[in-house]
């Protein structure tokens, strides 16, 4: 199926306790009539099988490996990257957040990311001591300085069950921003 430029959103899902919060992220823009095509980490899918987000993507999923068998001749991220008109990563760690800021492409989403031209949107999920690291805000600063956007995690109960800044956005406020960029 073949939607209108400025529907195309490549999701990719990283191993945050918010994953689950990524079902209904996914059923909202599904709503609105965007596609959705998810792409998860090795370790996102220890938390959470890939067959959700098929089943609610209506997609097929793509996984950590760089070089799966292909459904058709393509090179995967390269094909996947010209098709976003969004990168959105929800839930993102600091770990994705790291790697992307220092170019490393070890999986299928950071060498999706760095073969696209899309706009890259970002949602943070971690622990507060995690967020607030000086390195971790140093490489948002420079994902901003490269025209990253990032939606700010909020307040809450963490999964440590401390309270502080580290929790993903609410689910909506992540759709409003999709729809501003789109």
């Amino acid at each position: 199926m073949m939607v209108k430029k400025g529907k195309n959103i490549i999701l990719g899902v990283t191993a945050s306790i918010a994953i689950y919060k990524t079902c209904e992220l996914i059923r909202i823009l599904r709503k609105c009539g965007f596609t959705v095509k998810v792409i998860m980490t090795k370790e996102a899918e220890e938390l959470i099988r890939p067959v959700v987000f098929s089943s609610l993507s209506g997609n097929r999923v793509y996984r950590a490996g760089i070089f799966d068998e292909p459904d058709t001749w393509e090179i995967e991220h390269v094909a996947l990257a010209r098709e976003a008109d969004l990168i959105l990563i929800a839930p993102a760690t600091a770990n994705i957040i790291a790697k992307l800021a220092t170019g490393i492409c070890d999986d299928l989403l950071t060498c999706t990311v760095c073969a696209s031209k899309a706009d890259i949107l970002i949602a943070p999920a971690m622990n507060e001591v995690m967020y607030n690291n000086k390195i971790t805000q140093g490489n948002i600063a420079k994902l901003k300085s490269c025209g990253y956007k990032f939606i700010a995690p909020r307040k809450g109960t963490l999964a440590c069950g401390n309270i502080g800044v580290g929790c993903l956005a609410e689910v909506e406020d992540i759709v409003k921003e999709v729809k501003n960029y789109l």
